[in-house]
């Protein structure tokens, strides 16, 4: 991960705040998506060794992560969008309106806001979009942590619910596994309906 290169570069250019934004849960087939945003110091002495995009992170390290993260933010937020939403606006503007929603809940308002892939967001300050930025911005990075960690915190959760569908392993993604409990069980109420049509076939599309 850098040394904060791209918040140091808009801080000089007269940005204070500089926020970064990430994304977790476009890809399942249930559950929410879930977006953070994250405003870190620019101080040597609290930056935080460690952070990349939370895919390359052991769980362990995720967690203790997150933990130093919420610690030493001017300000973090995390904000989700159900699958009710999704089936209703697509994936695609879910996130966007996460990413929104996590921008505007942070108790710092940001003058500028990083984004990670090539997402335009509908908010107020400047902003601009990174390709891998979970993986080349600090504070882009920490948001995919805070949302990664509290996500599968969400999904685990959801396993005691919904037990036969392995959520606890598979965050609800499309695993075989998974695949094979939506064909023999059905959906439940968090599963994503335009997701799972594929898997139903001509199954009623009845609660397990």
């Amino acid at each position: 991960m850098d040394e904060l290169t791209y918040e140091r570069e808009y801080f000089a250019q007269g940005y204070l705040a500089v926020a970064g934004v990430d994304e977790v849960g476009r890809g399942p087939l249930a559950g929410p998506v879930v977006c953070a945003a994250v405003i870190l110091p620019l101080e040597e002495e609290k930056r935080i060794a460690g952070i990349d995009d939370s895919k390359k992170l052991t769980k362990k390290k995720r967690e203790l992560l997150a933990e130093q993260i919420k610690e030493v933010a001017l300000a973090y937020s995390i904000a989700e969008v159900d699958e009710k939403t999704i089936d209703e606006i697509n994936i695609l503007q879910a996130t966007r309106l996460g990413m929104k929603k996590a921008v505007e809940g942070l108790s710092l308002p940001p003058d500028f806001v990083l984004t990670d892939g090539n997402m335009t967001l509908d908010i107020a300050p400047p902003q601009k979009s990174i390709v891998k930025g979970d993986a080349l911005v600090c504070s882009i990075g920490a948001a995919s942590i805070l949302a990664k960690v509290y996500r599968d915190k969400l999904m685990e959760n959801f396993a005691e619910r919904y037990p036969c569908y392995g959520f606890e392993h598979n965050v609800g993604y499309g695993t075989a596994e998974h695949i094979r409990a939506i064909r023999e069980h059905g959906i439940c109420d968090i599963h994503r309906k335009t997701f799972v049509k594929n898997f139903l076939g001509d199954r009623e599309k009845n609660e397990p």
